[in-house]
């Protein structure tokens, strides 16, 4: 998209882009660290340095930004180029399945850090930041979670997780994804909330209590409300960011400690885009993406794009038309939202397509692998990586 939207802009045109049904670097599988694929590497599409004060993470800050990535903790530990490359490009990490339930909590009887404290001690190491994802989510719960939870034993159980999990890394985290995913309109309720494990046992108050146990917990991250699929311009989108926003109203007026909120951006580069075509409005982004981070900005909150990856699976095979298509797709999406100034990090699900999550979801109908991120599977900058630096750079100076 040539022209930036002002901030708040609610007239802005919509982009040509395909919102992906709930990619939710879901359902947080703990992946091993050899991809199920084989992936071409992509075309050589520039010479110049992506290192250094050309990576990712300098120009991100250049702009008032923080650029970081999912890690993917398998490959963390096995592939030293793959750690090399977060190192390089991340000023901001989260882990992909690490902090979540299923890993922290193997049995009722205690907790497995293993994998969260090497992340922290990665981190650290290497002067990022950190994001924890996440506290409460309806997914990737151990099994002895639903078998034991009650409505007499809910509410300990999820405050002792917080509190233990929270508490253990204080003052050490950036932000925290507290509630992931709690709206679900289809599930019928007049408040838009999803009918979780959570909601059955607590009812609607599991995310006052999540928040505020949190906050006592970590005083200094911000508390972000983290959630998947509200940027397309569908009545579904639609529907979805209006729950959203009145929940964030309600959470506001009864002064729940709350800083940001997570747009996921799983999106889709679709397949008229690579032909310079242009999508139907019922699959672009826009406007209403925009009035809803326009919104979150009046409530006094920050907005973090915290899981992005382009889907490629309505593209042909032909690699460099690919990417270019998903090139396309993250330049018009960023070049968007960060025209909005409560837009204050931008994180990928992932940064190499050798470890992308989405390989192992649906996948593509022709077998091959999807090539949805910045880097291809041998570490090589693709036409993605110089599309999201020059978003970066169209958003003007740091104030």
């Amino acid at each position: 998209m040539a022209a930036r939207l002002s901030a708040g802009a609610a007239t802005a045109s919509v982009l040509p882009l395909a919102v992906a049904g709930h990619a939710c670097a879901a359902a947080g599988r703990a992946y091993a660290a050899k991809p199920r694929r084989a992936t071409a590497t992509s075309a050589d599409v520039k010479t110049e340095s992506v290192t250094g004060d050309a990576s990712l993470g300098v120009h991100a800050a250049a702009h008032g930004l923080l650029y970081g990535c999912a890690v993917n903790m398998n490959a963390l530990g096995a592939d030293a180029a793959y750690a090399a490359l977060v190192r390089e490009q991340c000023r901001i990490v989260v882990a992909e399945n690490a902090m979540k339930w299923g890993a922290l909590r193997p049995s009722a009887e205690g907790f497995n850090f293993d994998q969260a404290d090497a992340l922290v001690a990665f981190a650290e190491s290497n002067r990022m930041k950190i994001r924890g994802h996440n506290l409460v989510w309806h997914q990737n719960n151990p099994k002895w979670l639903e078998a034991m939870a009650t409505e007499a034993n809910a509410r300990e159980l999820l405050v002792t997780h917080i509190e233990t999990v929270a508490g253990r890394y204080a003052g050490r985290m950036h932000s925290w994804d507290v509630v992931n995913e709690a709206i679900r309109v289809e599930d019928g309720r007049a408040d838009g909330l999803r009918n979780s494990v959570w909601l059955r046992l607590i009812g609607e108050e599991y995310i006052e209590l999540a928040f505020k146990t949190a906050r006592e917990a970590d005083p200094q991250a911000l508390l972000t409300y983290n959630e998947y699929g509200i940027e397309a311009e569908t009545r579904e989108g639609e529907q979805k960011r209006e729950a959203v926003i009145e929940m964030l109203r309600r959470m506001v007026a009864r002064r729940v400690p709350l800083d940001a909120v997570g747009v996921q951006s799983h999106i889709a580069a679709a397949a008229t885009v690579a032909a310079g075509g242009n999508k139907s409005a019922a699959s672009q982004v826009g406007a209403g993406l925009m009035r809803f981070i326009a919104a979150v900005r009046e409530l006094g909150l920050q907005v973090f794009i915290t899981e992005m990856d382009v889907n490629d699976r309505a593209l042909a095979a032909d690699g460099p038309g690919r990417d270019a298509a998903v090139a396309t797709a993250y330049r018009q999406y960023l070049e968007l939202v960060l025209g909005d100034a409560a837009v204050k990090a931008v994180l990928t699900w992932g940064i190499t397509d050798r470890y992308t999550w989405l390989d192992h979801e649906e996948g593509r109908a022709d077998g091959k692998a999807e090539r949805p991120l910045l880097f291809d599977a041998a570490g090589k900058a693709k036409a993605a990586f110089f599309a999201v630096r020059e978003a970066f750079d169209q958003r003007g100076a740091a104030s």
